[in-house]
């Protein structure tokens, strides 16, 4: 009797532990506190992450621009409320419009 309850917590755990990694698969879970001048040329775009569905915070999601050597493209999470996060933003939209113009 014993056994068989030890086994069926051990199920659930294991069950509830796979459920909770997959639900952050595409949520930032942490913020950088800065980027250093040469990471930020590398900026491509960026998306919003809002606090819905799985997403527990607010946060801006970097996409740097990709590399022959990477399978996947690399993500860096900003908080949006910083100063420096907001320029970038900006850099990155004025890159992107005279990107467009030249098109």
């Amino acid at each position: 009797m014993k056994f068989q309850a030890l086994f069926f917590l051990l199920l659930l755990t294991c069950m509830y532990l796979s459920l909770a990694q997959g639900s952050y698969g595409n949520c930032c879970l942490g913020y950088v506190t800065e980027m250093r001048e040469n990471i930020k040329k590398n900026v491509q775009s960026y998306r919003m992450q809002e606090t819905d569905g799985d997403c527990n915070i607010r946060a801006v999601v970097f996409l740097m621009k990709k590399r022959p050597s990477r399978v996947k493209q690399r993500t860096v999470c900003a908080n949006p409320e910083d100063h420096w996060v907001q320029r970038l933003i900006e850099t990155v939209n004025m890159r992107m419009a005279r990107k467009n113009q030249m098109t």
